[in-house]
């Protein structure tokens, strides 16, 4: 279905402004002309009719029919499409330099391409709007990295979804749902980069807003899951559009009432340390980390402060925490799709003071023993995948941290 071609004055005086002026402009919401919105770290535009407009839209438009998470676009090889995980080469000709200069050289106009030549790469994000006569009415957005590789420049553009998912459709554990119903404390989703620990975060978020009258608060970068109010009131915050940081976001979120805050990423000290007193205050904060185990997540936020803080910090998160939940995404057997393994944690008592005591290599058999609380070994989860003929076995193998319990699992012992 041909996307429709909208001339957008406010995007043009934008531009003139940003061109007339010299101060920095972290992200700005841009309405591009030829169906693509843009909002850029610093100006974007796309001329209504280029030659940029219709080659560009073709390939997300693919990208979206393909169901591809990823698209790769590089000089000397075919747009490279990742689908299920796996990388899928278009059958187009190798694009050139020229042609890749010609495709997005009308988006990175002005500050934004002073941020690649100064810095090497600059984000945005863009959106494909679609005309009333299309099945979906719902505009297709995409997160795009435009950066230099070999002397050229080259971009990675990932597909952001336009609904919330369940936990059901995820194919997560319904305990989960138990995260969110307390009105304190820290929940923290960890996993690998790609691991879909945003999605797990848009479903608990989601929990919240079909089941409880709540004020919720996300700080993002950038917003990938556009969340519709239903019992829940939500406000959205994009990191660089909306706020300067997210330790400045959520600052400042704090003196907003919020019932519930989401915090993208936990990158550094000042968000650290907000986050563990706002989920010691009365609220319950919900974030992510990029560690691949229970054990280095709760690693993770101790070695952020000085070594002189971390007995405090030790005994702040034991008193803090209320879950954590460790996932990999894996590829389906059939190669169709992904699926989520998730490792649960739950903050028991015993769990707390594992944590003030610092014996985190316990905190495994912590897991083993908390069935009865909701907890799960990412042994227990990648079985179930097993035996619902989701992964090979071989997979299975593959990911477990403890193969001897899975192969114990595997034989109902």
């Amino acid at each position: 279905m041909a996307k429709k071609l909208i001339p957008d004055p406010e995007l043009e005086q934008l531009v003139r402004e940003l061109n007339e002026t010299d101060d920095s402009v972290e992200r700005r919401s841009l309405r591009a002309p030829a169906g693509l919105d843009t909002s850029a770290a610093t100006s974007a535009s796309l001329s209504a009719g280029s030659a940029a407009a219709a080659p560009l839209e073709a390939l997300l438009i693919e990208m979206a029919q393909r169901g591809a998470s990823d698209l790769l676009i590089i000089a000397g090889v075919p747009p490279v499409f990742r689908v299920a995980g796996r990388l899928s080469q278009s059958t187009d000709a190798p694009l050139s330099a020229d042609e890749i200069q010609s495709l997005l050289g009308n988006l990175v106009g002005g500050k934004l391409r002073e941020r690649i030549d100064s810095e090497g790469a600059a984000d945005f994000s863009l959106r494909l709007a679609k005309t009333a006569t299309d099945d979906d009415r719902r505009a297709w957005r995409f997160r795009v990295n435009v950066h230099r590789q070999r002397g050229t420049i080259a971009a990675a553009i990932r597909a952001l979804p336009t609904e919330v998912p369940t936990l059901t459709q995820l194919r997560l554990p319904l305990t989960l749902a138990e995260l969110v119903k307390p009105r304190r404390g820290l929940v923290l989703v960890c996993g690998p980069t790609g691991s879909g620990k945003s999605t797990t975060l848009a479903a608990l978020v989601g929990e919240i807003n079909r089941n409880e009258a709540r004020h919720v608060i996300t700080i993002e970068d950038p917003i990938e899951y556009e969340h519709r109010n239903a019992k829940s009131i939500i406000e959205q915050i994009e990191v660089g559009r909306d706020a300067p940081s997210f330790a400045a976001a959520l600052r400042a979120s704090l003196r907003q009432d919020p019932d519930v805050i989401l915090v993208g990423e936990m990158r550094d000290l000042e968000t650290v340390a907000t986050a563990l007193t706002a989920a010691e205050t009365g609220h319950l904060i919900l974030s992510t980390l990029h560690t691949s185990d229970v054990a280095s997540a709760i690693h993770r936020i101790v070695d952020v402060f000085p070594s002189a803080q971390q007995t405090q910090i030790k005994q702040q998160l034991a008193l803090s925490l209320n879950a954590i939940v460790v996932q990999q995404l894996i590829p389906r057997s059939d190669g169709t799709a992904s699926v989520v393994a998730v490792e649960v944690l739950h903050a028991t008592y015993a769990v707390r003071n594992q944590i003030r005591n610092d014996k985190l290599q316990n905190l495994a058999q912590e897991i083993t023993l908390g069935k009865r609380q909701g907890m799960m070994t990412i042994e227990e989860s990648l079985v179930r995948l097993v035996q619902d003929g989701l992964i090979t076995l071989e997979e299975a193998r593959v990911r477990a941290s403890r193969p001897d319990e899975l192969e114990s699992l595997m034989r109902g012992r």
